[in-house]
């Protein structure tokens, strides 16, 4: 690969190289590269590669509060309302590039197939694609990335799963990217409300592309679950009160949920004895 980078030949090394890139565009040109590089089978799954690092390289903006700090957004309040809830998807699209690299770098030695990595590098790129579309209307809006503070609850689910790659599946994708799936068609209602029909379209091409995140999670947590001879659901549930603060809260959307092959017995009350 050109660039300052030198050449990238492994699936650990292409993970650091995304890791270790601060600006937005940079980190999402790479992560779309790095993909580009798998696909084309230039990049090997090899063990002893570079460590990943604790916490990924971070641009200056957007200033980083803790949740309970961020403003509330409202699409009803105009321009300025559109652009923060667009801004939110973006840093969650910015995160979601290095969950997905830091997931293939940091679990690279556990002898997992090359399918493995074929479907979180592709992953990894759809989530920079995803970027640079929000990026995209935020400049149409007037401003960009970085203008409004953001908070760091993406990376603290990674940073609390670490230690295992089915706590991280646990998390990310069957949590995290599942409460996307139940949140975004109501945000893609009032941006068609609010004639943002633009924006609406970008949300929605990232609702259906999350529906295969979602579903890439629950595969591979019932693989490993079931290599580690644990039964998928009850390991879920066990994992999710161990390891996820503030606990799963409806709305839930079953119908996306069930096109990702994430059934209500995973995530719905305890069925009465």
């Amino acid at each position: 690969m050109s660039g300052d980078l030198g050449p990238v030949r492994t699936v650990t090394e292409a993970a650091a190289a995304v890791l270790g890139s601060a600006e937005p565009a940079t980190k999402a040109e790479r992560s779309r590269r790095m993909a580009s590089l798998w696909r084309a089978g230039e990049l090997a799954v090899e063990n002893g590669g570079p460590p990943m690092p604790d916490r990924p390289a971070r641009p200056e903006r957007p200033e980083l509060l803790p949740p309970g700090r961020m403003p509330r957004r409202r699409i009803g309040r105009g321009r300025a309302g559109r652009f923060a809830l667009l801004h939110a998807v973006a840093h969650i699209e910015f995160n979601a590039i290095d969950l997905a690299w830091d997931l293939v770098g940091r679990f690279a030695d556990g002898g997992l197939p090359d399918r493995f990595f074929a479907d979180w590098i592709a992953v990894g790129d759809d989530e920079a694609r995803h970027f640079m579309l929000v990026e995209s209307r935020l400049r149409a809006l007037g401003g960009g990335y970085g203008d409004l503070p953001a908070h760091d609850g993406l990376w603290e689910a990674a940073a609390s799963t670490a230690d295992d790659l089915l706590a991280r599946l646990a998390i990310v994708p069957m949590v995290l990217e599942a409460r996307g799936l139940d949140v975004t068609p109501d945000m893609i209602r009032r941006l068609d409300a609010a004639g943002d029909t633009g924006s609406a379209a970008v949300l929605r091409v990232i609702y259906e592309d999350e529906i295969g995140h979602v579903a890439a999670g629950r595969h591979w947590f019932e693989v490993i679950a079931g290599h580690r001879g644990l039964p998928p659901e009850e390991t879920w549930q066990a994992l999710v009160r161990e390891r996820f603060r503030g606990g799963l809260k409806p709305p839930f959307n079953a119908e996306a949920r069930d096109r990702a092959g994430f059934p209500e017995r995973f995530w719905g009350p305890p069925a009465a004895s």
